[in-house]
């Protein structure tokens, strides 16, 4: 499979590129700065340079032609504002969106967040994070033309990851290494049937592989 992930140089972006490359598909990777390709070649990506803050739908559209899969993995990052969260966590997830209906990639997998809500309350910089992924997913769910999976990890860590997760619509709140979401998303994109599903992820006791065939379909 051909897959291009927007974010190309997040953690959990480099870590589904090792293991797609690992595996034999094709991984690009978009980003913004081109010091960054280095490390997305490195993981066995084709790194492609562009601004999705700034780029045009065609523009992306063009990256996208001939994809099988595309992955949304882009975010503002921690040290971002207020409206970084809205240009990039919802802005930057619809135009990918719109590019994918144009160049006819229907398979539209989203790294989201465990609270997302486009109705979250709050006026701190995170609470806007939520607005904004809420806003993104809602968009993205309400799309016909893409075949479209959100997954919502719940805390993030580095530890090494387990292979064990809990997969749901709704798990509660726990933490889940970087490792085991890029597993996850990579087991996703295998399993077409998981289309139509928000699933939140934590740290568990279900290999990936049953745990994704356990919600495909529902």
């Amino acid at each position: 499979m051909r897959i291009v992930i927007a974010g190309g140089h997040g953690q959990i972006a480099l870590r589904l590129e090792r293991m797609l490359a690992a595996r034999g598909d094709e991984a690009v990777g978009v980003i913004r700065n081109p010091q960054h390709g280095e490390d997305l070649r490195a993981a066995g990506a084709e790194p492609v340079v562009l601004d999705l803050e700034s780029a045009s739908v065609e523009e992306v559209a063009e990256v996208l032609r001939g994809a099988d899969a595309v992955v949304f993995a882009a975010g503002a990052g921690p040290s971002s504002g207020a409206a970084r969260k809205d240009t990039v966590d919802r802005g930057a997830a619809v135009l990918f969106a719109d590019a994918a209906e144009r160049a006819g990639v229907r398979r539209y997998v989203v790294v989201s967040s465990m609270g997302a809500d486009p109705d979250h309350q709050g006026d701190e910089v995170f609470d806007v994070y939520q607005r904004a992924k809420g806003a993104a997913d809602a968009d993205v769910r309400a799309r016909s033309g893409l075949d479209w999976t959100i997954l919502r990890p719940g805390m993030l860590t580095n530890d090494a990851g387990t292979g064990e997760v809990r997969l749901a619509a709704s798990t509660g709140r726990g933490p889940v290494p970087r490792d085991d979401v890029a597993a996850v998303l990579a087991e996703l994109l295998d399993t077409p049937a998981t289309a139509g599903l928000t699933l939140e992820l934590i740290s568990g006791s279900k290999p990936v592989a049953v745990a994704v065939k356990d919600v495909a379909g529902n």
